[in-house]
């Protein structure tokens, strides 16, 4: 699933004894999208965010500092995909509307970023939808059965 309809981008980057830079978008390398919104979240290991999803934004997911679990789930929610994202390997994930996808921090602290497009005014909170992080339908194979969770995503 994550080769197929979700893109997965490995940004090429520099790396020398001060440290490293890459280019987080390009629109010569990435889908011509009206990206419109940048959010970033900053979470503590054993934090899960998500499972959320919404009918209309496109999003390019990163996470810039530390290292996270990160799940995605199809639109007919049968299916569900996962990947290791970090400021080390540095990849991006394109998520096409109607997917949900949530993470897990892995490392001490995270700071994840969320690149949005949409048309019309922003998918927020009140217009997104929610799966449960530990549906039994879907079994998704989390690195904790006890993670930080906030009481919209309990």
């Amino acid at each position: 699933m994550l080769n197929d309809t979700v893109k997965v981008f490995q940004p090429n980057h520099h790396e020398d004894f001060r440290g490293d830079i890459w280019t987080s978008w390009d629109d010569k390398e990435y889908p011509k999208l009206d990206w419109r919104r940048d959010k970033f979240s900053t979470s503590r290991r054993g934090v899960l965010r998500g499972l959320h999803g919404d009918s209309k934004s496109w999003k390019l997911v990163s996470c810039i500092y530390g290292e996270v679990y990160w799940v995605i789930i199809n639109p007919e929610k049968t299916d569900w995909d996962w990947t290791i994202l970090s400021n080390k390997n540095k990849k991006q994930v394109l998520i096409p509307p109607t997917y949900a996808n949530g993470h897990y921090v892995l490392s001490h602290k995270c700071v994840f970023h969320y690149k949005y497009a949409y048309p019309g005014d922003y998918s927020d909170v009140d217009e997104q939808f929610t799966i449960k992080w530990n549906d039994s339908d879907l079994n998704i194979d989390w690195p904790s059965n006890t993670p930080i969770l906030y009481s919209r995503d309990r």
